[in-house]
């Protein structure tokens, strides 16, 4: 009968230590800095672990023309963000032994969004 909440009492404290190690983990991917960039160079950005925008840099040249100059910085976004999310899936994977869990990239913020820092 007791044994039973044994298991239960140590159930409790994985699921704590893994909490504070995704804790740990979704601090550590604010850190973590990916570049991308498109035109051959002449957009180049940086978005953190989370997938946040956190550096755009544009060469003069790219502003004559409009349009590409927006295709270009969406494409880099876009390259940078999936190196976020590829760095954001190697951690879950260290974290979690490789074992899949369905839904914790999203809960840590890494799913299939949108990346922030532009406007729609």
């Amino acid at each position: 009968m007791f044994g039973a909440l044994g298991n239960l009492a140590g159930l409790m404290k994985q699921a704590k230590s893994m909490q504070e190690n995704m804790q740990k983990m979704q601090e550590a991917l604010g850190d973590q800095r990916y570049e991308a960039e498109a035109g051959a160079g002449m957009v180049r950005v940086v978005v953190n672990g989370r997938s946040e925008l956190v550096d755009i840099k544009i060469d003069p040249k790219a502003v004559s023309d409009t349009e590409l100059l927006e295709d270009m910085i969406k494409a880099a976004v876009g390259a940078a963000s999936r190196k976020a999310q590829d760095g954001m899936k190697a951690e879950v994977a260290k974290l979690t032994g490789g074992l899949h869990l369905p839904g914790l990239t999203e809960l840590l913020g890494g799913g299939p969004q949108q990346p922030t820092g532009l406007a729609p």
